[in-house]
């Protein structure tokens, strides 16, 4: 075979220019991509600071993804870390909205709309597609963290889409102020509605020299938490969705009346030891209502059901089938025997699944009239408000005192708020407490399922430790309720909650450093509640199964508290 004959180099050449322009023309062919528009201010954080964001708890850290700066944002206990920014937008137009970030449940949104996290130790992009609403003008974009885990950092936010006119006109002035209607520890504010071309979105009240507080897009608030025969004065403005405020209408006074300091007697014991008995078998111990042990003075039956047929009403049905035939007619029998004994039996509305919502007059009216109805059938004492997905301060204060004006002053009315709840005067369930403090006959946090929070001095603490328990209850009793408005909410067993439970000794050790100031942890408070109310587990079931051991052991301290 003959070998191959050679390729003369001069023909080499074209070959190889032709290859060579081709590359070229490869690489000089325009993108048919473009880059992200980025409407965000700072999103790079690249100046150094939080400039262009509401971010109270932010700061910048020189561990950026890209550049030498990104957002570096703490939670605390009480506080979620937010930083936020409102951009002008065109309506009804798709975006991009995204972020790099990096720690524990970050997360990324805009207000009313979608939004997306994520838990990473390494930066992940985070990434919510939206479309602006037919007349939105402007979208508030935000980062947060979760409460009490460490910082979160985020860098490179973008907001990919055509830019909107920025809204730089204030709404009018609200007028027509008046504060009204007084309580020994609240007043009724109304105003008349301030008008903006794109909506109102929230009024900020300010009372006395206090901070301004935003209220939400509503035109009547109620002012808790004040004290007896005591005048205060408030102004309201308006602000709209671009974060522009009109100026602060007149200032406007009244007086909270004296009232009663304490709430009508009940006839329970100075101490109390409050049970939750459930209307279902879960696995605990099914009991009837005579099963339940002396010790519990306070039986909270579990739970009332939403009526779907009207908005904030309930209804209840005992689960005869799933406790084994138990009748309806003993059910309301044992109640009696329980009554006749001393022991007050209310009824639970709420729980974990609970749907019940009060948020306007018709549905305070609903809760109130129903409430009012299930209790007399069968022979309840009072009611027990355990709404776990949210409550209207305003509403349901409303609801309660209204039935409470057409049960009696004898009505038992008690609270089982989470712990994030209590955390600050600020948060609706607190403010339900103090707008209805001279009717609430006790307050029982539930120091479980919630992980570390804030105490009262400011210190982080893990639950399932007395200085966790102490440090809590203390946050309500320098928060304005009465040491006899306050329990200690617990499981029963390591089975009846997700996480957060104690052994007897430490629920008696809290106690006994809140009312005597021994058997405290590293945290012991600057002074001793000896009128604590008591203690409060979830649930008689769980605790029948774990041999009544809460019954036993903490029912008899709390008896014999001072």
């Amino acid at each position: 075979m003959n070998p191959p004959a050679h390729r003369p180099q001069a023909a080499i050449i074209p070959v190889l220019l032709t290859l060579l322009l081709a590359l070229a023309g490869l690489v000089l062919v325009p993108s048919t991509g473009t880059a992200a528009t980025n409407l965000v201010t700072n999103g790079s954080f690249e100046t150094g600071t939080t400039s262009g964001w509401s971010c109270p708890a932010g700061t910048v850290s020189g561990s950026a993804r890209t550049g030498s700066y990104a957002l570096q944002a703490t939670p605390s206990g009480s506080d979620i870390a937010r930083c936020s920014q409102s951009i002008p937008v065109q309506p009804n137009t798709a975006y991009t909205l995204s972020a790099w970030v990096k720690g524990s449940n970050v997360y990324l949104g805009v207000d009313g709309g979608p939004s997306t996290w994520t838990t990473s130790s390494t930066w992940s992009q985070l990434t919510v597609p939206f479309t602006s609403g037919a007349s939105a003008t402007s979208v508030t974009i935000y980062l947060h963290g979760w409460y009490g885990l460490p910082a979160y950092q985020a860098d490179d936010v973008v907001l990919d889409g055509p830019g909107g006119t920025a809204d730089t006109t204030p709404p009018s002035t609200p007028g027509g102020l008046t504060v009204g209607s007084p309580t020994s520890s609240s007043l009724q504010l109304n105003w008349s509605a301030a008008s903006d071309a794109n909506g109102i979105d929230h009024y900020d009240v300010v009372r006395g020299t206090s901070a301004a507080q935003n209220v939400g897009a509503v035109t009547n608030w109620t002012a808790t938490g004040l004290s007896p025969s005591t005048t205060y004065s408030f102004k309201v403005r308006a602000c709209d969705p671009s974060g522009n405020c009109s100026p602060y209408g007149a200032t406007v006074s009244g007086t909270t009346s004296s009232g009663p300091t304490n709430p009508p007697a009940s006839d329970l014991p100075k101490h109390i030891v409050t049970g939750y008995w459930q209307n279902f078998n879960n696995g605990a111990t099914v009991q009837r209502i005579s099963d339940v042990p002396a010790a519990y003075d306070l039986i909270a039956v579990a739970f009332a059901d939403a009526d779907a047929s009207r908005p904030g009403a309930i209804t209840f049905t005992l689960d005869s089938a799933g406790l084994g035939g138990y009748t309806v007619a003993q059910f309301k029998a044992d109640i009696a025997a329980k009554k006749a004994a001393g022991k007050k039996v209310i009824l639970s509305v709420g729980g974990q699944n609970g749907t019940i919502s009060v948020g306007n007059s018709t549905a305070a009216n609903n809760f109130a009239g129903s409430a009012l109805a299930v209790l007399q059938e069968y022979g309840f004492d009072g009611i027990d408000i355990d709404l776990e997905n949210g409550v209207n301060a305003q509403y349901l204060g409303q609801a309660l005192r209204s039935l409470q004006g057409q049960f009696g002053s004898g009505l038992v009315i008690a609270m089982a708020p989470q712990t994030i709840d209590m955390q600050s005067t600020s948060f609706e369930y607190f403010k339900l407490a103090l707008a209805i403090k001279d009717i609430l006959t006790v307050v029982n946090v539930q120091y479980y399922n919630s992980g570390s929070m804030n105490g009262c001095d400011g210190q982080v603490y893990s639950q399932g430790t007395v200085d966790f328990i102490a440090a809590q209850a203390c946050i309500m009793l320098q928060g304005g309720l009465r040491p006899d408005q306050v329990g200690l909410g617990l499981p029963a067993s390591s089975r009846a909650a997700g996480s957060g439970y104690v052994s007897p000794t430490v629920v008696n050790n809290a106690l006994d450093c809140l009312t005597k100031g021994t058997n405290c942890g590293n945290f012991k408070p600057s002074t001793t509640w000896p009128g604590l109310r008591g203690a409060m587990t979830w649930s008689t079931n769980w605790d029948a199964l774990n041999g009544n051991a809460f019954a036993n052991q903490v029912g008899s301290h709390v008896h014999s508290l001072p």
